[in-house]
């Protein structure tokens, strides 16, 4: 039996985030004009909002995480993006910083504190509890923006199928469009 490896769980679910993203903002780049942004029932009132949302999260998470002082600002324009593929290349790339941050995590650094400036103090959390906070809050609105696309002409892509070997003969054409290999996914 291998050595346990507290860390291997936070790098398969960047690795599962960054892939589940890809895989929602290229279902919404079929969307036909005006869908995007449509007024839809949902926590937010668009995939557009909801895209926003999670990007602007992202970054203020990511951003602590990394030692930053981003704080509020993060969100300070609610909607960055109005169209998705500026959006998307913008989601890619905070996905791609915390893919980094978890290939490079140590027990050690799980264990740690992270400051999260807020816009009247500093909140001070185990980075393991802030990882887990900010995987399941992409989850709850990814699946938000799922249960949206059900209203359009795009069909909702299939989510869940990332994180078992079993499914890699899913995912091997995203994985590459990425530039992964499966071997680092499974690691």
């Amino acid at each position: 039996m291998p050595d346990f490896d507290p860390c291997r769980s936070f790098r398969k679910l960047a690795y599962n985030n960054a892939l589940a993203n890809h895989r929602l903002h290229a279902a919404c780049q079929r969307l036909q004009p005006g869908e995007f942004e449509a007024a839809r029932v949902s926590f937010f009132p668009s995939i557009k909002s909801t895209l926003n949302h999670i990007l602007t999260v992202d970054w203020f998470y990511v951003d602590g995480l990394e030692g930053g002082t981003l704080g509020p600002a993060a969100w300070q324009v609610e909607e960055p993006f109005g169209d998705i593929e500026r959006l998307s290349q913008a989601q890619r790339r905070v996905d791609q910083r915390l893919v980094t941050l978890c290939e490079r995590l140590t027990p050690i650094d799980l264990a740690s504190t992270v400051e999260l400036h807020r816009s009247d103090r500093i909140q001070r959390e185990l980075m393991e509890d802030v990882l887990s906070h900010l995987f399941q809050h992409q989850t709850h609105h990814r699946g938000q923006v799922h249960a949206m696309l059900s209203g359009t002409s795009v069909r909702p892509p299939q989510l869940d199928e990332f994180i078992v070997a079993d499914d890699a003969r899913f995912r091997g054409g995203e994985v590459a469009a990425l530039g992964w290999r499966e071997e680092t996914l499974m690691r």
